[in-house]
């Protein structure tokens, strides 16, 4: 669904008023200033959602954004977000840390912590918005990657601007049924970025440990849509011990069972986001990928994802 927020034709007196209602309405429930009272403020918003991804582009004259504590303890919204600069300069400071964002850097703030955003000049972003759950399962120590600059002149951080300025263009073509996929791509190309920073990788585990974590990953990929899928039934499979199976996933961000629970709901979303699948009942297509309570698939999606199945089915009807 696109939105679109613009102080163009709201009365000067009111356009800081208005501009902090929509970027409450559009991330997350903030407090906002400017540095130049004596000057018109000017700011847009464009912003779409990608199934459970948020992606937006604000314009604005300067500012200055602050999450405090007291704003989380009235809030239960819980999102990574990452700002990319397009244009202008701007500061992320959360954690102890800052990050100085020239045009085409980004970097990466979370919604449950105290942050700043400082843009002392007209700038332009695109901001992703992402369920905190979805990267905390990708990554370990999210904490530790929060306003550190990833370069978008290299790497993983040049594909990331070029994937978010393409798919920025696009957005309104783009196909009901690739959505979920796009999003998806998107998360997987962030998380390479993030995994670039110094200090970021994984811990070095050994050849026979990662070995065996492919090996669970593979099987348990096969069987995704099997209920009885299993720790003992991947040991039975494989030949291996559960310890030896617990220990290939030590190093993981999240244990195996997770692991395979959010890959079945990953599944599930994309089918829900399928057009061609509009036929099937919630209640099918969980089932279909290894659920076998519907209470249960309704509270661990939401908590994954940040909303009811239902709701995004009703967010991707619209789409189409």
């Amino acid at each position: 669904m696109h939105k679109l927020w613009s102080t163009d034709a709201v009365e000067a007196r009111d356009r800081l008023t208005y501009w902090v209602e929509a970027v409450c309405n559009t991330y997350v429930q903030l407090d906002c200033d400017t540095p130049h009272r004596e000057r018109a403020f000017c700011g847009t918003i464009e912003a779409n959602q990608l199934a459970t991804l948020g992606l937006s582009r604000v314009t604005s004259t300067a500012q200055h954004v602050r999450r405090t504590p007291a704003k989380i303890a009235r809030a239960t919204e819980d999102y990574f977000l990452v700002s990319i600069q397009t244009r202008g300069h701007g500061k992320i400071v959360q954690d102890g840390r800052m990050a100085d964002l020239a045009p085409g850097d980004f970097a990466l703030y979370d919604s449950t912590r105290p942050y700043e955003l400082i843009f002392d000049g007209a700038f332009q972003q695109h901001v992703l918005q992402l369920p905190g759950a979805v990267l905390r399962s990708r990554l370990r120590d999210t904490q530790t990657l929060t306003a550190r600059k990833v370069c978008g002149d290299r790497g993983a951080g040049h594909l990331m601007i070029g994937m978010i300025e393409t798919l920025a263009a696009d957005i309104d073509t783009l196909e009901a049924g690739s959505v979920a996929a796009i999003a998806e791509s998107v998360e997987n190309i962030l998380v390479a970025g993030l995994c670039s920073l110094p200090g970021a990788a994984d811990p070095v585990a050994s050849q026979l440990t990662c070995y065996h974590r492919d090996q669970i990953k593979a099987y348990a990929l096969q069987r995704l849509r099997d209920p009885h899928l299993s720790v003992s039934a991947i040991a039975a499979h494989l030949r291996l011990s559960p310890s030896t199976i617990y220990r290939a996933f030590a190093a993981e961000p999240v244990s195996l069972n997770t692991w395979i629970w959010n890959q079945r709901l990953d599944g599930a979303k994309r089918d829900i986001c399928d057009p061609a699948l509009a036929g099937r009942t919630i209640t099918e297509i969980a089932f279909g990928w290894g659920f076998n309570d519907a209470a249960h698939f309704s509270r661990i999606f939401r908590a994954r994802f940040g909303c009811s199945a239902r709701e995004l089915r009703a967010e991707c009807v619209r789409k189409a």
